[in-house]
């Protein structure tokens, strides 16, 4: 089998584990591991270190082992692992900088092109650019104010600050800014809250405190994607306030996504959601029908692996909330068909996509539990607050969004409604629910604040 079947079974399996799984863990073990060779029915993966190699044998080879199956319809006699580096990937920690020994292993060997390092160096993914993003009316206020703020870097929409739910495209976004900018010749860094909050760690406990600064503050752009992530670390806030003030005063561009508005977001400190409020706010939507099939049609494009239009609007009428789950189950089909050689159609569509169906409708069906927790998550209590005795006046708000949910997505009675919210009386639940409802209507805040409570529900982490 050649390389490029192997690498589209690989993407269906990443799909699957990125589904099932937080993106931090998902980046933290699946990040630059590949199929090195598939022979006899044995799968030999590549993973940069021992200690991921230890990880995935007690981990994923059964997870791996079942998506393999589902993908191809192929059973496999085992699977081996062994330490190799990815191709065309070098590791990013400025922190610890590759060995020469190492670097001699790595592909440099193929001689990346210079728009290709530089990608490398500032962090960003070759395939998120503007090219390969679909705009619709989801969207189009974030993607409009991200171009202004490119053509007026540091000027205009300074900060930028993108929310939405899980898988709607922000982290595309972002990174698809990084790349406009970086053509101009400017010094573009994009990074997640969470390396963000390693690096800081990490030159904290080797004394590299300058070399960090050095790192952070001397950028045209800084792209920080999941803020809300460093809610309830106090050391790292601190430091991104003072890397914040240092950039914001030179006028560079800062662009910040979040799965919330910066109102939305508990601890954080409040000289820090100030300052996310001081340029612009656009949120992301979940997409409609027919961006759906449009976002489908362009990954196709991209993987140049056209399919029948019966096809796209099968998947795109069967996922509706998350832009992942449109690229699971694209590479699934992909991977069948590569790994059979077979031409698709409909019928191998449903075939292939069946489970995956099943199982994005398994996670996403609403439970009680489900529901309060997403609340409270969002809200930044604990289940105990949320359903508690206590009548403090920002517990008010979250209790009747949660008697709502549970009313509107899973029909349940008022006196049920009530046994879940603490043993409150079933007047209370409808009282709740009605004043909701006039809420959506005349308030925003109060609409957006469920619209993301819903998609985190429906959203498989």
């Amino acid at each position: 089998m050649d390389h490029s079947s192997l690498e589209q079974i690989w993407q269906a399996i990443l799909s699957e584990a990125e589904l099932n799984m937080s993106k931090a863990s998902f980046t933290t073990w699946f990040k630059n591991s590949f199929i090195f060779d598939y022979q006899d029915d044995i799968l030999t993966i590549g993973v940069p270190n021992a200690f991921t190699q230890a990880w995935f044998e007690n981990k994923f080879s059964k997870d791996i082992t079942k998506t393999f199956y589902k993908v191809t319809g192929n059973k496999l006699k085992g699977i081996k692992y062994i330490i190799k580096t990815k191709p065309k990937e070098a590791k990013s920690n400025f922190l610890a900088p590759d060995p020469p020994e190492e670097k001699e292993n790595k592909a440099y060997k193929t001689n990346p092109s210079k728009d290709e390092s530089l990608c490398l160096a500032a962090g960003l993914n070759p395939k998120y650019t503007f090219e390969t993003f679909i705009v619709g009316k989801h969207n189009e206020l974030a993607h409009a104010a991200s171009w202004a703020a490119i053509r007026q870097p540091g000027e205009t929409y300074n900060p930028l600050f993108i929310y939405g739910g899980v898988g709607l495209g922000k982290t595309h976004l972002l990174q698809a800014i990084g790349h406009e900018v970086l053509k101009s010749g400017k010094k573009v860094l994009y990074v997640t809250s969470e390396k963000f909050t390693n690096d800081y760690v990490d030159a904290v406990y080797h004394g590299q405190g300058n070399t960090f600064k050095s790192v952070y503050r001397n950028v045209d752009l800084l792209l920080v994607d999941d803020i809300q992530f460093m809610a309830g670390k106090d050391g790292t806030q601190q430091e991104f306030f003072y890397t914040f003030d240092q950039l914001h005063r030179a006028n560079k561009q800062i662009v910040i996504t979040s799965d919330r508005s910066p109102r939305n977001m508990k601890a954080v400190e409040a000289r820090l959601i100030t300052r996310f409020e001081w340029g612009m706010v656009a949120d992301i939507g979940q997409p409609d029908l027919e961006t759906r099939m449009a976002i489908l049609n362009s990954k196709c494009q991209q993987k140049n692996f056209p399919l029948d239009q019966s096809i796209i609007q099968y998947i795109a009428t069967n996922i509706s909330n998350n832009i992942r789950e449109l690229e699971g189950a694209l590479n699934r089909i992909i991977g069948f068909c590569q790994f059979h050689n077979c031409e698709p159609d409909l019928s191998i569509a449903k075939q292939v996509l069946k489970d995956f169906f099943i199982s994005i409708q398994a996670n996403n069906l609403s439970t009680p539990q489900k529901i309060l927790e997403a609340v409270a998550n969002f809200y930044n209590l604990n289940l105990s607050e949320l359903t508690g005795s206590s009548r403090k006046k920002e517990l008010v708000i979250p209790r009747q969004i949660a008697m709502y949910l549970l009313r509107t997505r899973m029909d349940a009675s008022f006196p049920f409604i009530g046994q879940e919210l603490g043993g409150r009386d079933h007047t209370t639940a409808m009282h709740a629910c009605a004043k909701i409802e006039r809420d959506i209507q005349n308030n925003s805040k109060i609409r957006q604040d469920i619209e993301q409570i819903s998609q985190s529900i429906t959203s498989v982490y």
